[in-house]
């Protein structure tokens, strides 16, 4: 994977809020642990989850996101409208400035990112939590399996790639999602929830 970021400064006076990167191998069920929560904490102005911007045409089923071309998204990243940005799996992965913005309102904003960008991303906010939700590599190779899209020797090979995860100052949690989806769901509600503040959020 190839890696190029732009990083945004936020000062630790200025931001209130809180930055959760979400974070997990192929088939741990990200999006639908993410979706689950969205849909919980819609219209809660305390929370928001970031757009991503992907060079793919949006797919049924897949994840909802921002499309364009490759031209365009080197564009927005020469122009600075990416607060990180990454390559993978020959697709570009960015997420946008402005979805950050909500962190100096005190709102807790949620990431799907690659863990090969945590240690930028980790520095984009005073207070970061990285979220690790994963699964036993048997679950992984059947949920794998499932899609269809690798052999039985490329998913064995992609899950022998799996690093340890670390971080540098972000608290670092694990969620095995080898559970059912409500379950899964409420143990991320419960990390999103005790990020959240008080305070009236601004829509400015």
């Amino acid at each position: 994977m190839s890696l190029i970021s732009q990083t945004l400064s936020v000062s630790p006076s200025v931001s209130e809020g809180a930055l959760v990167l979400v974070v997990g191998p192929s088939g741990a069920g990200k999006d639908t642990l993410m979706d689950a929560a969205r849909a919980a904490l819609a219209g809660d102005a305390r929370f928001s989850f970031a757009r991503r911007l992907i060079t793919r045409p949006a797919m049924a089923g897949a994840e909802d996101h921002d499309s364009c071309s490759e031209a365009a998204f080197a564009k927005a990243e020469a122009r600075g409208e990416l607060a990180l940005s990454w390559r993978a799996h020959g697709l570009c992965y960015g997420i946008p400035a402005t979805a950050l913005q909500g962190l100096a309102r005190g709102q807790v904003v949620i990431a799907n990112i690659s863990r090969g960008i945590i240690p930028l991303a980790e520095r984009l906010a005073h207070r970061t939590m990285v979220i690790n939700i994963t699964a036993p590599d048997a679950v992984l190779a059947k949920r794998l399996a499932a899609r269809g899209r690798e052999s039985e020797a490329d998913i064995a090979a992609r899950l022998a790639r799996e690093a340890p995860l670390a971080t540098e100052r972000a608290r670092l949690v694990s969620i095995q999602n080898d559970r059912s989806v409500a379950e899964g769901a409420a143990e991320l509600m419960a990390l999103l929830t005790s990020l959240r503040t008080h305070r009236n959020i601004s829509s400015a």
